[in-house]
């Protein structure tokens, strides 16, 4: 290895002394260049070098090769100001090329030639090699283009890559359509070739058009259109001043024939843009029936480009789309918005782009009629009165939301995001009694068991009382308990905290409260993560009632199946903290919850140690190692986590 090491600083010396006699680096720096080089070459040459050694290897260089550019450009600009002459005439220096000129992107090549080799399956590592060599144009692009496409022909970035490069940099048309075919043929289900083979082929005709017009065989540059009755009265008055150079008299309707003759040359190009988009069209549909986005990218670049007929292909794309995907939510959508953007329209009125797009969602209601479409409808409406307002000409769009929502209920599709969409809408708009009214109909009818609509429900009418009676509250409360019976524990937190806090200072109702939460954890158990009722409940009255009527609570709570891990743990934090500020002799409290939790978590690693701890910190030596060889003897594998 370090033969290898020494005999590749060994061919840099002439490098290095070209930077020295040019004076770019001094002495010293080139022995810290060197340092650092043979730091970077035994990195390399370790038996399984890493990724990221060839990168800062590269990194390095480019910082090195950016600084020598840098004092070259310096050392330019001081023979400048010493080569002005007494008449303030500055004689441009030139620097011979030397060595030092090509020895730093020499060595980057070569490094990201050796990173690729051993790490050929990296293509982002590809592409900052092929970046590199494309800045700096030091002619290894085709080779890294071949040598990248053989490794992976299945990536089509690739193949778009190499084309565009052969069509851009290289000018060469006929190279960059056969990579993109080529590529085609590796990876014919990819939307992002077809389209860029496309969005090529007819970028090549356009300039080709425009080759023609600069050539001057275009009729939009090189002859006016004579058609404006003025123009032509004006052109028939002045003819002498279109006299010929060689003094042949010439009629101005020949000008109209050349005109004519002129529009037809354009539209062979006109006419081939379309027979190209309808070949790849074709083959594109065949190798990807069920490609919805290709399609939508298709119709954008027919509409960005004129060719002839081209309202003709327009039809046949979209009248595809509907055969294909006429079941789908999505297609439905965006045939909507493309429908409210104009596209598909010859009149340019916001209030008609607006109402053939509200036709759509309504077509679409009747084919698929899914709570998703109805999501998809209202989303649209409500962007449409942020941006245009409440009413557009004679559509009032707010009564149309209405009606929207009133459709999915009758339809059966209404969910609970559409029903809380439902009753916040009307909210916003004022509408308390409505929103009042929908809410109940829902929370008794199919959404019974729908926690977030519970939640506004009850939101609503605690905001609805100022000053709560009896009667008030036992509303409140019978209103409160018959989603908190049907719904699972896990699902209802916001429900829980929300009782629990109204009824905090109501002793009756918070009793009842924790009479329904204890059968409601009967049935569904504790958490091992995430909410914990019963650890709600038990803050709740730590805070109210002190410490012993929270142990009485827990102790409740842990009588019942399956307490949850949870549970275990907030109540271990709860008597350490009292043990952290009182007498030791409630660690026996400490100690029977964790032995309880272990007796059901024993091969949770983390609850081990943080019995462990507590022993070595407040216990004694003794009671930690017992600690400490139980949970090895009980961990047995994981016994690694104790140290």
């Amino acid at each position: 290895m370090a033969d290898v090491v020494q005999y590749k600083l060994e061919r840099m010396v002439n490098e290095l002394d070209d930077l020295e006699r040019r004076g770019l680096f001094s002495r010293r720096e080139i022995a810290e260049i060197v340092k650092q080089r043979r730091k970077f070459e035994y990195r390399l040459k370790r038996p399984s070098p890493l990724k990221q050694d060839y990168l800062a290897y590269i990194d390095y260089e480019k910082s090195l090769e950016a600084l020598r550019l840098l004092r070259k450009k310096a050392m330019l600009r001081e023979l400048e100001k010493k080569s002005e002459d007494g008449e303030g005439v500055v004689k441009k220096p030139k620097l011979k090329q030397s060595v030092s000129d090509f020895s730093g992107i020499s060595r980057i090549v070569e490094i990201y030639r050796l990173a690729t080799n051993r790490f050929k399956g990296d293509i982002e590592l590809w592409f900052q090699y092929l970046e590199f060599c494309r800045q700096r144009r030091n002619g290894h692009m085709k080779k890294v283009l071949a040598q990248v496409i053989r490794f992976h022909p299945k990536v089509p970035g690739v193949w778009i890559y190499a084309a565009s490069w052969e069509f851009d940099h290289n000018l060469n048309a006929a190279a960059a359509r056969a990579l993109m075919q080529s590529g085609l043929r590796s990876c014919p289900t990819s939307e992002a070739l077809w389209v860029e083979y496309l969005r090529m082929e007819l970028t090549y005709l356009n300039k080709l058009s425009a080759r023609r017009s600069a050539l001057g065989e275009d009729v939009a540059t090189l002859v006016t259109d004579g058609h404006e009755p003025e123009d032509k009265q004006w052109r028939d008055e002045n003819k002498e001043l279109f006299m010929p150079i060689d003094g042949e008299s010439k009629n101005y309707k020949d000008l109209d024939v050349q005109n004519e003759e002129l529009k037809q040359k354009i539209n062979v190009f006109r006419e081939q843009g379309l027979n190209i988009l309808q070949t790849v069209y074709k083959c594109a549909v065949d190798a990807l029936p069920s490609s919805f986005t290709m399609r939508t990218q298709f119709l954008e670049i027919l509409e960005a480009t004129n060719l002839a007929n081209s309202e003709t292909m327009k039809k046949e794309i979209l009248s595809d789309m509907r055969n294909q995907f006429s079941k789908e939510t999505g297609y439905w959508d965006w045939l909507a918005k493309y429908e409210a953007a104009g596209h598909n329209s010859t009149q340019d009125v916001k209030k008609d782009h607006l109402h053939n797009a509200i036709q759509v969602y309504d077509e679409a209601l009747k084919i698929v009629p899914s709570s998703t479409m109805f999501d998809l409808y209202i989303k649209f409406l409500m962007d449409a009165i942020v941006h245009q307002g409440s009413r557009v000409s004679d559509i009032d769009l707010v009564s149309h939301v209405l009606m929207v929502y009133e459709k999915a209920q009758s339809m059966g599709c209404i969910t609970e995001d559409l029903a809380c969409q439902n009753v916040s809408f009307l909210l916003e708009l004022g509408r308390l009694d409505d929103a009042r009214n929908i809410a109940e109909k829902l929370c008794n009818g199919e959404l019974s068991k729908a926690a977030r609509l519970w939640d506004l429900r009850l939101s609503i009418e605690m905001k609805h009382i100022n000053t709560p009676t009896k009667d008030d509250l036992l509303s409140v409360f019978n209103l409160l308990q018959n989603p908190l019976r049907k719904i699972a524990v896990s699902q209802a937190e916001s429900l829980w905290l929300m009782g629990l806090k109204y009824f905090a200072n109501q002793k009756q109702y918070f009793d009842k409260l924790v009479d329904i939460s204890v059968s409601c954890l009967t049935r569904d158990g504790g958490s091992d993560d995430g909410f914990s009722l019963s650890s709600t409940i038990v803050n709740f009255i730590l805070q109210k009632n002190g410490i012993q009527s929270a142990r009485d609570m827990y102790k409740r709570f842990l009588a019942l199946p399956h307490p949850g891990l949870v549970f275990y743990k907030n109540c271990i934090e709860m008597e350490m903290n009292i043990a952290s500020t009182a007498a030791k002799a409630n660690l026996v409290e400490t100690r029977k919850l964790y032995e309880a939790a272990l007796s059901t978590y024993d091969q949770d690693a983390r609850l081990w140690q943080d019995y462990h701890s507590m022993e070595s910190k407040m216990g004694t030596s003794e009671s930690a190692a017992a600690v400490h060889w139980r949970a090895r003897r009980i961990l047995k594998g994981n016994a690694t986590l104790l140290s």
